[in-house]
């Protein structure tokens, strides 16, 4: 349902580096039964954070993602967050309507899939 490219494994610890030097980045691995489910991360600057989530595909649709992001929000207290959702990915715009996100505009360009640009919404909290 993501819009991103799968990295190599090289380029996925180079991106995760990348990211976990920014210490203006909160990060949080989701796991279930002693697995690594996903992730969890807010990032950017204080005026306008964002929230993000990936959820490895056997472990969807089983309601982790909500309580994972739901326990994630208590942690993080700067609002408003943003969170930026292809159109189509009908299962995480539910996770952030169950979060209490509100749909607050669009995203004509938010990705690729297939060489063809795909439309995105961005969700508002707070």
């Amino acid at each position: 349902m993501a819009v991103f490219p799968s990295r190599d494994r090289e380029a996925f610890f180079e991106h995760w580096s990348r990211i976990m030097l920014d210490r203006s980045v909160i990060t949080r691995v989701i796991e279930i039964d002693r697995q690594v489910a996903g992730n969890l991360l807010c990032f950017g600057p204080l005026e306008r954070r964002e929230v993000g989530y990936w959820l490895g595909r056997d472990f969807c649709g089983k309601g982790i993602a909500t309580e994972a992001l739901a326990k994630f929000l208590g942690e993080v207290p700067e609002r408003p967050l943003v969170a930026h959702v292809a159109e189509h990915n009908l299962a995480s715009r539910r996770v952030l309507e169950k979060c209490g996100f509100n749909h607050s505009g669009g995203d004509p360009a938010f990705g690729t899939l297939d060489g063809e640009t795909v439309p995105g919404l961005i969700f508002s909290l707070g």
